[in-house]
C-alpha cells in the first residue's frame, strides 16, 4: 500500500493526518517504532497460526534451559590459537613449513610457515581447562564456561563471514539471530524492545546483522550508542510534563478514531502497540540506563568508574541491568574502539593485547554478576567472533595472522550449558577441525534449542518459501547442554 493511499485512509484534523500527527509528537519518538509501525507485523506464524500480536509472549516449542541472551561479537577475526585453543605442537614447530590446500579462499597447494602463538597458555579452575595469558580474569571464572574449539564456517571474508555468524547466510541478506530470537519467543516487558544491540559502530556487513528482512519490523534490533545519550530519540516521561501527556491522550484519540474505522484490522492494532512500546520507552529506558544507580564496588568490578558511558565493562553492565528488565536478545558488538583498531591483526598479533584486555574483565564481572543474581541459570551468555586467523603465514618472520574460517573457538556460558567443559579440538597446529566440529548452523541450532526452540520448527512463510534461521542445515550440540 502506498503513503498516498493509506494517508487517504487516514482521520485528519485541521489538514493534519494521524501519520503526521504521529511523527511530530514527543520529540520524534516515532523514529524508535518506525520500522515495527510499517511493517506487516500481523502475518501468521507459520508453524502456529497465531499472529494477532507479533511481540506477545509465545510459548517455547518445548521447556527452555534459558529465557533470554546475551550475545558478545568480537569483530574482526580473534585469533583461535592466540586465546582459547592451545596447541602445543604449534609452538614446537614454529617457523616449519605446512602445505595447505586453501589460501584465503583460493584453492591448491601452498606452502606456508607455522607461526607459534605470541601468549602461553595455563590451566584454570577445577576443570584445568585451557586459556591463554590474554583472558587472566575470564580464566577465574572459566567453570562456568564451555569452550567450543572446533566451530566452523564457510567465508573468509569478514562481511560474508559476519553475515553467516549473525543471520545463518553467508551470501544473502536474512533476518539476524536476535531478530528469530524476538520473532520466537516474543517480548517480557512491552515497555522495552524485545532485541537490543549496544555498539560504538557497526561491525563489518553494517546493520544487517540485526536486522529483521522479511520478518516483522518489530523484530529488528534496536541500536544503542554507548555514549552521554544512548538513546536520542528517548526523553524521560514524567507526570510534570504537560504536554507528552497532551501529546499521548492526542495520539490515543487518533488511534482510536482510526481504528474505530478499520475494524478487526490487525495490522494496525499491531502498529498501534509499537507506539505504545515507544512511549513505554520513554518511562522505562532512561532508568534502565542509568548505571549511577549501580554501587561503587559493582562499576569497579566491570573496570568502570562513575561517570563513564561507553566501554565494553558499561555494554556489559547495561546489558546484565536490561536482563532484569525482561529483554529477550541482547547483543553486544566488540569493534575495538578506543584499543586501536579491531580483531584484524593481519600486521601484528600485539594488537590482540589491548583488544582481550578491554573484554576480559568486563566478561568475568558479567558472569560473576548474573550468577550472584540468580540469573545466569537462566541467562545464555555467547562470545564469538566471525573466524579465527592462521596458524601459519608466508614468512617465517611474520608477526601477524591472516584470516581462517576452516575452524575457530567462540564460548558459551549459562542457560544450562555444562560449564568448565572444552567441547571440540582442532589438528594438532589448529588448522582445521579434528573432533567434534560445530559449523555456524549447528551453534546457532543449539543456542534456539536452549531457548526451548525448535531450529526446524521456527519457520516464516516467505516468497513462497519456509525460511529458517539455519536454513535447511543445522544439529543440535548435545554434548554441551546441562
Amino acid at each position: 500500500m502506498t503513503d498516498m493511499s493509506q494517508s487517504a485512509m487516514e482521520p485528519s484534523t485541521g489538514g493534519l493526518s494521524r501519520r503526521a500527527m504521529l511523527g511530530r509528537a514527543a520529540g520524534g519518538f516515532g523514529s524508535i517504532a518506525l520500522a515495527g509501525m510499517l511493517a506487516d507485523e500481523a502475518r501468521a506464524d507459520g508453524a502456529t497460526g497465531a499472529a494477532v500480536d507479533p511481540l506477545a509472549p509465545r510459548e517455547p516449542h518445548f521447556p527452555p534451559r534459558a529465557t533470554n541472551v546475551i550475545f558478545m561479537f568480537s569483530t574482526g577475526g580473534a585469533s583461535h590459537v592466540d586465546t582459547f585453543d592451545y596447541r602445543p605442537q604449534l609452538f614446537a614447530d614454529h617457523g616449519k613449513t605446512v602445505t595447505i590446500d586453501n589460501w584465503q579462499g583460493k584453492l591448491g597447494e601452498f606452502k606456508r610457515f607455522l607461526k607459534r602463538p605470541d601468549w602461553n597458555f595455563r590451566q584454570y579452575g577445577e576443570s584445568g581447562t585451557w586459556v591463554s595469558d590474554l583472558f587472566p580474569h575470564l580464566g577465574q571464572v572459566i567453570d562456568e564456561v564451555c569452550i567450543l574449539n572446533s566451530v566452523e564456517g564457510d567465508h573468509t571474508g569478514h562481511d560474508k563471514a559476519t553475515m553467516g555468524m549473525h543471520t545463518g547466510s553467508f551470501n544473502f541478506a536474512r533476518p539476524g539471530i536476535g531478530s528469530w530470537v524476538s520473532y520466537g519467543l516474543g517480548t517480557e516487558n512491552r515497555n522495552l524492545p524485545s532485541f537490543m544491540v549496544l555498539a560504538p559502530a557497526a561491525p563489518y556487513a553494517g546493520a544487517q546483522v540485526w536486522g529483521s528482512d522479511f520478518l516483522p519490523g518489530c523484530h529488528q534490533g534496536t541500536h544503542v550508542l554507548p555514549g552521554p545519550n544512548p538513546l536520542p530519540n528517548v526523553k524521560s516521561l514524567s507526570p510534570g510534563e504537560n504536554l507528552q501527556r497532551l501529546e499521548l491522550a492526542l495520539r490515543d484519540r487518533f488511534n482510536s478514531m482510526h481504528l474505530a474505522q478499520r475494524p478487526g484490522d490487525a495490522a494496525l492494532e499491531a502498529r498501534i502497540r509499537s507506539f505504545e512500546t515507544a512511549f513505554g520507552m520513554q518511562r522505562e529506558a532512561p532508568e534502565a540506563f542509568d548505571i549511577g544507580q549501580e554501587t561503587e564496588a559493582t562499576l569497579q568490578s566491570y573496570g568502570l568508574k562513575p561517570g563513564d558511558n561507553k566501554g565494553f565493562g558499561w555494554q556489559c553492565l547495561v546489558a546484565r541491568r536490561l536482563i532484569e528488565r525482561g529483554v529477550r536478545f541482547i547483543e553486544l558488538i566488540d569493534t575495538g574502539s578506543g584499543s586501536g583498531g579491531n580483531w584484524d591483526s593481519h600486521g601484528n598479533m600485539q594488537a590482540h593485547a589491548p583488544l582481550a584486555r578491554a573484554i576480559d574483565q568486563p566478561q568475568a564481572a558479567l558472569i560473576t554478576d548474573l550468577k550472584q543474581r540468580g540469573l545466569l541459570d537462566n541467562t545464555l551468555l555467547v562470545w564469538t567472533t566471525e573466524f579465527g586467523r592462521t596458524p601459519y603465514n608466508t614468512s617465517a618472520e611474520a608477526k601477524g595472522r591472516e584470516h581462517h574460517h576452516q575452524v575457530f573457538s567462540s564460548w558459551l556460558a549459562g542457560g544450562g550449558v555444562k560449564g568448565g567443559l572444552t567441547h571440540g579440538s582442532s589438528d594438532e597446529h589448529g588448522i582445521g577441525p579434528a573432533e567434534g566440529r560445530v559449523h555456524v548452523h549447528d551453534l546457532h541450532a543449539t543456542i534456539l534449542h536452549l531457548l526451548g526452540l525448535d531450529h526446524e520448527r521456527l519457520t516464516y512463510r516467505h516468497a513462497g518459501r519456509d525460511y529458517r534461521l539455519t536454513d535447511v542445515h543445522g544439529n543440535v550440540v548435545q554434548e554441551i547442554i546441562a
